[in-house]
């Protein structure tokens, strides 16, 4: 009986019981709403006009507010300094438009224009490989077996041309979101550098007293994580396409700038990002010739080893550490439940989860320190934790 009694003081004892009446609370409540989720389509719609933009401001405000709180030390007032940095941004990106837009958007064009034709000459030059190869034969059989039982497959593109005709209001209706993201980001960025840390503090004052140190401690973990890998990501992404940019105009790859540009882009994503980047490279070199192919490789594995050995390490330094298996499953399920912006927010997301997790399981050593620890034996707690 003794031993039961204290397993239920582990647990929380009454505690445990209203926590179980609140996870039910929270369990009918879902329920109800799939039910009439149709009644809240316009909620719906609200949430995610408003999602962009917000998301997007919180991007920057991790990259600029380290600045800001620089200028402030330096008696500097908030305002001012907020002011002084989003209009020498914007000055200085409007600058690098201005100067870079005509070089960029001929390239672009010119590789939108030319892409298809790559391709084609690619898929030739690997099927007169093929047929001159010892695996000749065999590419014939495979040839005429596709041909019988595929012949039917320009009238399903056909079939999905019409859906993708139909799915045009989609466009429409992402490029509208575009639109009201870079209108309304500034603004709210604006005032998420001016009151983040005043609205902080009011949301915590609206918890009981009791609750107000623990959540202040996680959402200052969050904070410290997510803001780490959102910069370091950022910047190791922009070192990245600099080194390529580089390396591409030496062995005098076409489209040099925007191959550049794609893989800065994409190597915001980890892992997945930088095997995406390569592809169109790839294609192009491997039309050029296969000496450009091999130069390619070796820009490549040039700039990898700079990233692996010497930017990452010392830019993503206080980030959390997450092996790589686990960032490719975060990324393939956050990109399956999401898309693509399930890509890109999966691993914020993954480090606001695991400063949670840890958070709890520290709590539940304590607790079993405290009930069970004098006769099974106690776990080790680190500095940060006995002081919690």
């Amino acid at each position: 009986m003794k031993q039961t009694s204290r397993f239920m003081r582990f647990l929380g004892g009454r505690d445990l019981f209203y926590m179980l009446a609140l996870l039910l609370l929270i369990g009918i409540t879902i329920f109800i709403y799939n039910q009439i989720s149709f009644i809240f389509y316009p909620l719906n719609v609200i949430l995610s006009t408003i999602a962009p933009p917000v998301i997007l401001a919180f991007i920057v405000y991790y990259l600029l507010n380290p600045i800001v709180n620089l200028l402030e030390r330096m008696r500097i007032k908030r305002i001012w300094g907020i002011l002084i940095i989003i209009l020498g941004i914007s000055g200085l990106l409007t600058g690098i438009i201005l100067l870079s837009a005509p070089a960029i958007q001929s390239q672009v064009t010119d590789l939108a224009e030319n892409f298809p034709t790559y391709l084609n000459q690619m898929g030739e030059g690997i099927t007169t490989w093929l047929q001159n190869s010892f695996l000749g034969p065999y590419y014939d059989e495979g040839y005429n077996w596709f041909i019988t039982n595929f012949s039917d497959i320009p009238e399903m593109i056909g079939g999905y041309l019409v859906d993708a005709f139909q799915s045009v209001r989609n466009v429409a209706n992402t490029l509208t979101t575009v639109v009201v993201t870079i209108i309304t980001f500034p603004f709210i960025l604006f005032f998420l550098l001016k009151d983040g840390d005043r609205f902080k503090r009011f949301s915590l004052k609206l918890l009981p007293p009791k609750y107000r140190k623990d959540v202040n401690h996680i959402l200052h973990n969050m904070d410290t994580q997510v803001g780490s890998y959102i910069q370091g990501q950022i910047i190791v992404a922009s070192c990245i396409g600099i080194l390529l940019f580089i390396g591409y105009l030496i062995i005098g790859l076409d489209y040099a700038i925007t191959l550049a540009i794609i893989a800065a882009i994409t190597s915001v994503v980890p892992y997945l990002g930088p095997t995406i980047a390569i592809i169109p490279a790839i294609i192009i070199a491997l039309v050029d010739s296969p000496f450009m192919l091999l130069k390619l490789a070796i820009v490549w594995a040039a700039v990898q080893f700079l990233e692996g050995n010497f930017v990452s390490p010392n830019i993503m330094g206080r980030t959390m550490k997450i092996h790589p298996l686990t960032i490719i499953i975060v990324l393939l399920i956050a990109g399956n439940l999401i898309g693509i912006i399930g890509v890109i927010l999966g691993i914020p997301g993954y480090a606001m989860l695991k400063v949670i997790v840890t958070y709890l399981f520290s709590k539940f050593k304590q607790r079993y320190n405290k009930y069970y620890g004098e006769d099974y034996g106690s776990y080790q707690l680190s500095d940060e934790e006995e002081t919690d």
